[in-house]
């Protein structure tokens, strides 16, 4: 992840006096091959800068260095999406069985 913003514009941290809260769930939906994660953030945050990582997918490698903006969705979205999803995988569930 990459720069942060709320409702004011970019995060500041001595504004706020910290890290904005962005915790990675053990959930995660499969889209054309590719780990699109479920994250909790709090309230205060709108966007996020979403770097590509290696591993993400053969087209990704192609654009290091590039970035891309996620405009956060609400919870009534992320349910809608979770149950209209082709492939969700809870990830806790999967490494507590064996």
């Amino acid at each position: 992840m990459g720069r942060v913003w709320e409702f004011g514009g970019l995060w500041n941290v001595n504004a706020w006096r910290r890290e904005p809260e962005i915790i990675r769930l053990n959930l995660c939906i499969l889209e054309q091959g590719e780990k699109l994660w479920l994250y909790r953030v709090e309230d205060a945050v709108l966007m996020v800068e979403v770097k590509p990582t290696p591993d993400a997918s053969p087209q990704s490698a192609k654009t290091i260095g590039q970035v891309v903006l996620k405009r956060l969705m609400s919870a009534e979205q992320v349910v809608e999406r979770l149950t209209t999803a082709p492939s969700v995988l809870n990830l806790s569930s999967e490494t507590s069985d064996g």
